[in-house]
């Protein structure tokens, strides 16, 4: 397809991380069975808050909606960077290769979003308990998800958008594992300089906007945990919140290094790495993090799994 004396293109290369096929075969599999994993703990983790009415709290819807968003992040990328680890021509369509940014951006969004909602929810449980249940009604909590939802659906479409609309001329080789935003725009045969200024501007009201409001939150929580005489209390206080605290630590650390500074120098393997770590560790640790490290969970876990094994023991008899 052309237009004028440019040439636009039909579809993109994935360059992926490794070209020895030993080394492919590894990734196939490792990347398979951490993609499993994390589509399996991610829905348990929502059939366990649905099946346990104690799990029937604003914490909780939040940590339903962090586990649909992990694991739809994990879908918009994991199964097409499956097919091209062990293809021989890597090609990914230029229509499917906007939606995959776009999915996987609008994800990304919405989880740091959702990690401030989340922060707000654990402020008002410590420092505000005997209020938590009339300020985190029914009706907040679902504006707060759907808000979520909604702010990086529409940040995701107008980046998605934007970068798509550069003629790309006969660039089609991304060097990199997606079609992730940086790597899309950098094969731009144009002045990039504007959506530069763009990604930055987005990173600072999606990203650093949530991860300040995270940080005053925390900043609040920790001040009224010191102010807890009872050393039990403060144990307890923090416990509510060290599950959260980790999952952010993950998140925004990745993503901050990644996006903020679009003009710094880390390498394109650096890069592959990060997005990496994001797109398939981080879904597959977040219900583990919040499995291991909440005795709420643990117990719902171990009722389950008794009322289960009573079933078994039933039927075999």
């Amino acid at each position: 397809m052309g237009t004028g004396n440019q040439t636009w293109v039909r579809e993109f290369i994935l360059l992926g991380l490794s070209s020895d096929w030993d080394m492919r075969v590894f990734l196939f599999v490792l990347f398979l069975i951490t993609y499993m994993v994390t589509v399996l703990g991610n829905l348990l983790i929502v059939l366990l808050i649905r099946l346990d009415s104690r799990l029937h709290t604003p914490m909780y819807f939040f940590l339903t909606n962090l586990s649909l968003v992990d694991v739809s992040y994990a879908t918009s990328i994991v199964p097409q960077m499956l097919a091209n680890v062990l293809a021989a021509h890597k090609a990914i369509p230029f229509v499917s290769c906007a939606a995959q940014l776009f999915f996987s951006l609008g994800l990304g969004g919405i989880e740091f979003v959702l990690l401030a909602v989340m922060a707000y929810d654990r402020y008002v449980a410590v420092c505000d308990p005997l209020r938590y249940s009339v300020i985190m009604h029914g009706g907040l909590c679902t504006r707060l998800a759907v808000t979520s939802w909604v702010s990086g659906s529409i940040n995701s479409f107008i980046q998605t958008a934007i970068a798509f609309q550069l003629p790309m001329c006969t660039n089609k080789y991304i060097d990199h594992i997606s079609c992730e935003l940086l790597a899309v725009v950098r094969l731009a045969c144009v002045d990039i300089s504007t959506n530069e200024i763009a990604i930055m501007v987005s990173s600072i009201v999606l990203l650093m906007t949530p991860f300040c409001l995270v940080l005053l939150s925390y900043i609040q929580i920790i001040s009224t945990i010191l102010k807890i005489r009872s050393t039990e209390g403060r144990k307890k206080a923090f416990q509510t919140c060290a599950s959260h605290l980790t999952v952010v630590v993950l998140c925004y650390g990745m993503a901050i290094f990644t996006y903020i500074q679009p003009h710094s120098s880390p390498s394109v393997l650096q890069e592959k790495l990060i997005s990496l770590f994001y797109a398939v560790l981080t879904p597959m640790l977040n219900p583990m993090i919040y499995s291991v490290r909440n005795k709420e969970v643990k117990g719902a876990w171990q009722k389950l799994l008794g009322q289960f094994s009573g079933i078994t023991s039933k039927l075999a008899t």
